[in-house]
């Protein structure tokens, strides 16, 4: 089991001055921790579940660039994109860019997007649910085809790419792991077993069910099951004192037993760097024997 560390929240004490060096200790010490992950959201204003949406929020794909500039290990991704915020054809670029510069460390997380208030308050496209879907389809399609050797173009519904050239090409090989995020069972699930390395569900009491509906989307598709990486969101909290880690670790046992191989969340006040060394010392060891 790998876990990842998801930095949702920029509302550091230092306030924005200082919140260069503060992300820079925090991702640095998450490497040093032995987290697996280091990603972060792609929204422009914060969300409800961590706080109003005036609280600081920054841009995933110069912030992704930053990390990867004061780390060397930890893999690096927008826990998910969401698709309308950017052409696609710019889109297979920055993740490349970000591959190249990371020394082959990027990942393409991207979802349907969802968050229509921020995307109305500063203009970006919006489209309706179904048109989103048939947008981030397209979008694989692209950014697949820009990671390979067709540099032709792409005529779709929504998309058109006279030329699809992308020099350089990433680093991994054979291109950048594609990360679906959501549980929906008969859009996202499907795209999941036809396009994606990961899916990313969230650990509730659901999850088992989401797994057998992915399953069986492989099986349609004549994917196999296995190829898939299984990931899930949940919150990185052991309370105050570490009171919590058996409970969690007994979660993370759970979540293993049915297949899931990484998580990733959110630390409680994470520049604080006991709770770092807590999960480096209780829980990323044990993490790894499951």
């Amino acid at each position: 089991m790998r876990i990842g560390l998801h930095i949702a929240d920029f509302t550091y004490p230092d306030g924005p001055t200082g919140l260069a060096d503060d992300l820079t200790r925090v991702v640095t010490a998450a490497e040093e921790a032995g987290f697996a992950r280091v990603s972060v959201m792609d929204h422009v204003w914060q969300i409800s579940v961590h706080g109003p949406p005036e609280h600081e929020m920054l841009e995933a794909y110069t912030t992704l660039g930053y990390i990867a500039a004061r780390t060397s290990r930890v893999e690096l991704l927008a826990w998910v994109t969401a698709v309308t915020y950017r052409e696609p054809g710019m889109l297979a670029k920055l993740v490349s860019t970000l591959d190249v510069l990371s020394g082959g460390r990027a990942w393409l997380g991207i979802g349907a997007a969802w968050n229509e208030a921020e995307a109305v308050g500063l203009g970006l496209p919006f489209p309706p649910l179904a048109e989103r879907f048939e947008r981030l389809e397209e979008t694989l399609r692209i950014c697949l085809q820009m990671w390979g050797p067709d540099d032709g173009p792409f005529h779709g519904e929504h998309y058109r790419l006279e030329r699809t050239l992308n020099v350089p090409q990433p680093l991994q090989d054979p291109r950048p792991r594609i990360l679906i995020g959501g549980g929906g069972e008969k859009k996202t699930l499907r795209l999941v077993a036809q396009y994606a390395d990961a899916c990313n569900l969230f650990a509730g009491p659901e999850i088992e069910r989401k797994l057998d509906v992915l399953r069986a989307h492989c099986a349609a598709e004549g994917r196999a099951y296995d190829a898939i990486e299984k990931t899930a969101q949940l919150p990185l909290d052991l309370g105050e004192r570490g009171e919590n880690v058996d409970t969690f670790l007994a979660t993370l046992q759970r979540l293993s037993d049915l297949g899931v191989q990484a998580v990733q969340g959110k630390l409680p006040r994470v520049w604080e760097p006991e709770r770092m060394e807590l999960f480096a010392r209780e829980v990323i060891p044990a993490a790894a024997a499951m």
